[in-house]
């Protein structure tokens, strides 16, 4: 299909355009939209009148950019006018809020500069920001000065600051590859627009010198001669050198470092040649570099450390790396202004993370690509969801230090405010990562050769989760960290090379009246599981995750026979908790119990109510199945009615139970509370016991798929220590949030 038919077709279905408002309050009831407009939008306006700084707290100004432009320079369609540069906008306000849950209003301003800044200066009660966009040069450099001079909210032009943040974040990166100090760099710019000259302004406050930097334009070098004959702007002349006049190919012999931002194919091999060792280029024309990456790299036999504007080679420097993440810092601290400690702090926060681990779901939404901190990954991906919770913290920090803002930062509380945005699984994972951290335990990992149990394990380490162990082949292990950069020294065990004797004998204690003999126990303790099993039964470990390369019954086994089912439980079940936007719910049992009787159901039931307590949550639960209260009579329905009989009955129950019901009453409010009025749930059951096996699995894949659930688990309940069966392709951070979820079990035994 022709490529741009596809992008018209995209942009033209129902509704046209690609972004729409919606309401975030109840408009439902007539009550509701009286409170939203007349007479109940009185009160919040009186509140305001008299004290301006609540228009923060009653409206959503403090979470609104306005992204402006007069489509002087769009892309690299030039000047196409306001109305049609109006898609770009859009599609800016889309990144907004995907990548840092900003809210943006467009604005195309048909205007020359002068009345272009009356219009925007007179729109600053509405906006917590200004996003500045596509305005040719040299307008845009005074549009934003006395913009920034004007207002008391941040101004900010990515066209000028966005490239050079990115670039300057892989400059660190690339230099320190290299071997080379930023204040030793010689360093050739092609091109001299407002991209350009705000790069090189970067790079001097980064540590590069001025008078290291070469820039060029369509005329050559820029140099002094040229700016005392007055056809240089104010802007490119502050980089005039005192040089002879040459071209492109004069400033690149001998330097250190290429920027393009300038057309594509004005660099060959010759001129890559000239330059000196290890050169670092970024060749950011798009669609097409200054030099073709597989060009550039063919060019030399030293290591070129390359980087576009284009995401199918590595390093792309891509400006939504920047400006969601800087404007969600500047705005939780309503800083009035984006200064440069913001900006460098943005630089160093993205160069830091590109030399962290990458999660499994990043490497998978490149490919399964290897990505990993060196001369083909200097800056980390757009997709990567950690850049959140780097730039932005790292913004609003340097935001309140350098007095742009007048507001403290709990650094810490922040971090856990932006995980609320991006979903309620994290807010959830992050109340029981720190209920771990505040007493690390020892927990086996199983299967501990695995690449990705190893990478679990050093996020353990380093974000302070527990004390992991890892079970496996130590040569294997040890090649595997040093393979994947990793530095750190976790516990390991080794089966092959420890003395097996006491975990044999104990094993055979266990297991003797269960058809185990002696030999068969020193056989199996060479297994993982079986070996992590008895570790934790004797005590050695705190707990264990397993299951990672096996199927789940099979992983399930060994834990289940050496360490058994707790006094209060006889039976274990596997538990999902699936995150909404503004709920969380459990489903149980989807892993285990095929067809539980009444008893199972109830004591099932009690162990997902001591789990949900674990994150914090007061536990509503619902038996669940096809009837409600009794309208169906059979077997199938008597069984979650009688456990919900036996739960109310048992007195050491302080929770609410009801059931059996439909899978919607009890979730539903209305139909809870209208229809049943007699439930002993008034508030919609956030624990849903299905029936069977069959319909637990069903269920809870239905909700996460179609419903748009984030779904955590299995977690298995009812073991007498903490034992989690991780499911077969888990990523890394699922094996670290069971973990974390391992610890406060831990804890609580």
């Amino acid at each position: 299909m022709d490529p741009s038919q596809d992008a018209l077709d995209y942009h033209s279905r129902e509704p046209p355009g690609k972004v729409e408002i919606s309401t975030t309050k109840p408009t439902s009831t007539q009550r509701d939209l009286s409170l939203a407009y007349s007479p109940g939008v009185a009160a919040p306006c009186r509140e305001i009148a008299e004290h301006v700084e609540d228009v923060y707290k009653y409206t959503t100004k403090g979470n609104l950019v306005g992204v402006i432009s007069d489509g002087s320079a769009v892309l690299g369609l030039g000047d196409i006018g306001p109305a049609a540069s109006k898609p770009v906008m859009e599609g800016k306000g889309v990144l907004f809020k995907r990548f840092a849950d900003v809210d943006v209003f467009d604005i195309e301003l048909d205007a020359d500069p002068d009345a272009f800044i009356e219009h925007v200066e007179a729109m600053e009660p509405t906006f917590g920001g200004i996003n500045l966009e596509d305005i040719k040069a040299p307008e845009c450099f005074e549009i934003e000065r006395t913009l920034r001079d004007r207002m008391d909210i941040p101004v900010f032009h990515d066209d000028q600051h966005g490239t050079a943040i990115i670039s300057g974040a892989a400059l660190l990166n690339a230099a320190d590859i290299a071997g080379k100090a930023l204040e030793d760099l010689s360093v050739t710019f092609a091109g001299a627009g407002a991209a350009a000259t705000a790069t090189a302004r970067f790079y001097v406050s980064l540590g590069v010198q001025r008078e290291n930097i070469t820039m060029c334009d369509i005329d050559g070098i820029i140099t002094e001669s040229r700016a005392d004959d007055g056809s240089l702007d104010p802007y490119t002349r502050e980089f005039a050198q005192d040089v002879p006049a040459g071209d492109l190919a004069d400033a690149m012999a001998d330097a250190d470092v290429f920027v393009g931002l300038s057309v594509g194919g004005i660099v060959s091999p010759d001129m890559l040649r000239s330059m000196a060792d290890n050169p670092i280029v970024f060749a950011m024309a798009n669609p097409d570099p200054e030099i073709g990456y597989e060009e550039a790299k063919q060019a030399r036999d030293d290591t070129v450390i390359m980087a576009t504007g284009r995401s199918d080679y590595p390093n792309q420097v891509n400006n939504v790396l920047g400006f969601p993440f800087i404007f969600r810092g500047a705005l939780d601290v309503r800083a009035n202004e984006i200064n440069e400690e913001m900006k460098i702090a943005a630089a160093e926060a993205l160069a830091d993370l590109a030399r962290e681990d990458v999660p499994d779901a990043v490497v998978k939404a490149y490919g399964d690509q290897p990505l990993q901190f060196g001369s083909e990954y200097i800056i980390p991906k757009p997709l990567d969801p950690r850049v959140l919770f780097e730039v932005a913290p790292a913004v609003a920090e340097a935001a309140v230090e350098s007095g742009a803002s007048d507001e403290s930062l709990d650094r810490a509380a922040y971090v856990e405010e932006l995980e609320a945005r991006l979903g309620k699984s994290r807010e959830m994972m992050r109340v029981v990562l720190n209920k771990a951290k505040s007493d690390p335990k020892r927990v086996i990992l199983s299967e501990g050769k695995h690449e990705k149990m190893i990478r679990a394990a050093y996020q353990l380490v380093d974000q302070g989760i527990a004390d992991p162990v890892l079970l496996g082949n130590r040569t294997s292990i040890e090649r595997t960290i040093d393979d994947l950069g990793l530095s750190f020294s976790p516990e390991i065990i080794d089966p092959l090379d420890c003395d097996l004797e006491p975990y044999a004998e104990r094993l055979y204690e266990l297991r003797k009246r269960k058809g185990i003999t002696r030999t068969e126990a020193t056989e199996l303790v060479r297994d993982e599981a079986y070996l992590g099993s008895v570790m934790v039964e004797l005590g050695e470990a705190d707990a264990m995750l397993t299951g990672l390369t096996n199927h789940y019954p099979s992983a399930l086994r060994p834990p289940l026979q050496v360490v058994g089912t707790a006094p209060d439980a006889e039976y274990v079940a596997g538990v999902y908790m699936l995150t909404f936007k503004n709920r969380v719910v459990f489903c149980a049992d989807a892993t285990v119990n095929q067809d539980p009787d009444a008893e199972v159901l109830a004591g099932v039931a009690r162990q997902t109510a001591n789990l949900a307590r674990e994150f914090n949550v007061d536990p509503r639960v619902a038996l669940l199945s096809y009837s409600d209260f009794g309208s169906v009579d059979n077997h199938g329905t008597r069984k979650p009615r009688r456990a919900a009989e036996m739960l109310r009955e048992d007195e050491t129950v302080d929770f609410p139970v009801d059931g059996e019901m439909q899978a919607d009453t009890a979730v539903i409010e209305d139909m809870l509370t209208d229809t049943y009025e007699f439930s002993d749930l008034d508030e919609p059951a956030n624990i849903l016991v299905f029936p069977n096996l069959e319909a637990g699995n069903i269920g809870y894949k239905l909700l996460q798929r179609l419903g748009g659930a984030e779904a955590i688990g299995p977690m298995l309940v009812g073991m007498d220590k903490p034992v989690h069966v991780l499911q077969r392709g888990d990523e890394v951070k699922d094996i670290v949030n069971l973990a974390g979820v391992a610890v406060a079990d831990a804890q609580e035994e």
